[in-house]
């Protein structure tokens, strides 16, 4: 026993003995060496429970391309919900055709040509063009409805669809609304890949946005970016209250999808700010939603209109009244002769504080509360007339109607 322990101790004083600092570092070096190749043939990601793997897989001889899908187009989920939804993205090509008048002789004006006889010489035929137009449009329905903007087709003579497979149709416009900048167009299909039509009520300024269609004319064009705000105006004549995007919008974009991180559609694009750069602007698709289903039914949307132009009430416009600086309301500007406000009474200089009792401070809660009501529904108008309040019922009109009767009247 004795001989042993002297044995292993001579042993372990021999390999002491024999001990060197740059050994210490090239077995540190070597281990390190051998946990990286270890590591390096794992998977990064730990395995999900319940999938633990017993042995490695085998080696091959095959190049890493061949063997499987780069990491990065696994995990590229833009990709895949651009290919699930651009099936539903078309293209449309418009069509119009306009007629110029010849030239009119000069004498029908009283003057005279000098060198030829005024009767003799007799205008040059009409002249006829053909103007195109382009935009995109979402299959929201597989019997093949299709929603896109009103002035993508305005006043088109035809329609072509072309689909994301290649294939054309002819397009026939079912309704279109001018307030909102929605058409519902018409291709007879079948069996056709709608898209899935989301909620914009919950969106918020951060979430994901992507834009698919036609930029140009290049068509399936894809551009990513985010919710920039909510609650945009482009103007009195547009009354939506629009999604705000930083993703790339250009001319041929119109009437095409928006979609969230689920590839839901959450708006259609719809405009761009020119002097800007990534500031477009998009109808949310809640509207659209309750646009397109009344165009299916009716073939038109009906409008609550009163037949005012305000002016939202500030200090200045306070005193050009001669109103005390703290009064609240909405100035009418100016009233539109045969329009329900004209009919009611309403005057321009008049103070719109109240609307069936509701306080209103700006021109854009006012527009709010008459869109909630229907053509023939009245409203309450509490006035400041000349430093007096006044109550007067207003009986809501249909701007189509008036519209139509315009043009009859012309």
């Amino acid at each position: 026993m004795n001989s042993i322990e002297i044995k292993t101790e001579s042993q372990t004083a021999s390999k002491t003995k024999n001990f060197s600092p740059a050994s210490a570092v090239c077995g540190l070096l070597l281990g390190l060496g051998l946990a990286a190749s270890y590591y390096a043939g794992h998977e990064f990601w730990p395995k999900a429970p319940g999938k633990v793997e017993t042995e490695s897989p085998a080696i091959s001889l095959q190049s890493s391309s061949e063997q499987r899908t780069p990491i990065l187009d696994k995990n590229n989920f833009i990709a895949e919900i651009v290919s699930k939804a651009s099936p539903s993205v078309v293209n449309i090509d418009t069509s119009k055709s306009i007629s110029i008048p010849g030239i009119v002789p000069l004498h029908q004006f009283g003057f005279e040509n000098p060198i030829f006889d005024g009767d003799d010489l007799q205008a040059p035929p009409i002249q006829k063009y053909e103007s195109h137009g382009a935009g995109s449009g979402v299959i929201i329905r597989s019997d093949g409805y299709i929603l896109t903007n009103d002035h993508v087709v305005q006043q088109a003579d035809e329609i072509k669809v072309t689909l994301n497979n290649g294939k054309e149709y002819k397009g026939k416009v079912v309704g279109k609304d001018k307030f909102t900048d929605l058409a519902l167009v018409k291709i007879e299909a079948q069996n056709l890949p709608a898209a899935k039509l989301g909620v914009s009520k919950n969106l918020r300024p951060g979430d994901w946005a992507i834009a698919i269609g036609s930029p140009l004319g290049l068509s399936q064009s894809v551009t990513l970016g985010i919710v920039s705000a909510l609650g945009r105006a482009l103007g009195d004549l547009n009354s939506v209250d629009l999604i705000q995007t930083d993703a790339a919008i250009n001319p041929g974009n119109s009437g095409g999808p928006l979609l969230n991180i689920n590839g839901e559609v959450i708006g259609i694009n719809q405009a761009i700010r020119r002097d800007g750069q990534n500031i477009s602007f998009a109808i949310p698709i809640d509207i659209a939603k309750t646009v397109a289903e009344q165009l299916m039914q009716t073939g038109s949307i009906p409008h609550a209109y009163l037949g005012i132009a305000m002016v939202d009430m500030d200090e200045k416009v306070a005193k050009a009244l001669n109103l005390p600086t703290d009064t609240r309301g909405v100035v009418i500007g100016r009233v539109e002769a045969d329009s329900p406000a004209h009919k009611a009474g309403l005057l321009p200089r008049d103070v719109i504080q109240r609307i069936n009792g509701k306080p209103v401070l700006s021109s854009r809660e006012v527009q709010a509360l008459v869109r909630k009501h229907k053509p023939g529904e009245k409203l309450d108008l509490a006035l400041l007339r000349q430093q007096e309040v006044v109550l007067i019922p207003v009986k809501i009109g249909d701007y189509e109607e008036l519209k139509n009767l315009k043009a009859e009247a012309e």
